[in-house]
């Protein structure tokens, strides 16, 4: 791997993780949270996100290996657990819940999305890990696998800046267009879940024939 293989390596992760397309979807999981909240989701989530990507990306497949989970497990159960966050976003619920813990002042961890849907599976999802996994393999040398670290820890930093601009993006939409995008979002997050489990699926079964 040279510089053009870093290059190719940096618009690999920067199409496969999407930073611009992550905004918006940060938006509709944060809807109504504080500038203060929201940007405490921001930064955990994406130091989670790089924290599991690193991982994958030094101990590869060994990491699934291990526990005896293949790939095509690992995106299969990411597409379920994407298609419940779906649901949510459809039907309101998530903002529903929100609702009834600012009524209780119950700050409920458990609604934080910073973990999840955001750091895995939209940020550090199946496709991120696997092209960290290759991209780490091709590195042969101790400095490529610093220098392909610096490629994701780059892209990842894109995606904090448009995490962190969420707020302009919310007023700008409205209440109402914010509760469109919510909606068009969660179809697409549905779609891309069962993606995620029609890929899952056909590598398990490509590894069973």
């Amino acid at each position: 791997m040279d510089m053009a293989g870093l290059i190719a390596a940096f618009f690999t992760l920067f199409v496969v993780i999407d930073p611009i397309g992550l905004a918006p979807l940060f938006v509709a999981l944060t809807q109504g949270e504080s500038t203060h909240k929201r940007r405490v989701i921001a930064v955990r989530a994406v130091a989670i996100a790089a924290f599991v990507l690193v991982l994958f990306g030094i101990f590869g497949e060994a990491v699934l290996g291990f526990a005896g989970i293949s790939m095509g497990a690992f995106r299969i159960a990411g597409g379920i657990l994407l298609f419940l966050t779906a649901l949510d976003m459809l039907f309101e619920r998530r903002t529903k819940r929100r609702g009834e813990q600012a009524a209780t002042h119950d700050d409920d961890a458990s609604d934080d999305p910073s973990v999840f849907p955001l750091a895995t599976p939209l940020i550090a999802g199946p496709g991120a890990i696997a092209s960290m996994i290759l991209l780490m393999d091709r590195a042969d040398t101790l400095l490529l696998d610093v220098a392909v670290i610096g490629v994701l820890a780059l892209v990842l930093a894109m995606v904090l800046v448009f995490f962190l601009s969420a707020g302009l993006l919310e007023r700008l939409l409205g209440v109402t267009g914010t509760n469109v995008v919510t909606r068009l979002l969660g179809m697409l997050l549905a779609a891309l879940s069962v993606q995620f489990v029609i890929d899952g699926l056909r590598e398990v079964g490509t590894l069973a024939s």
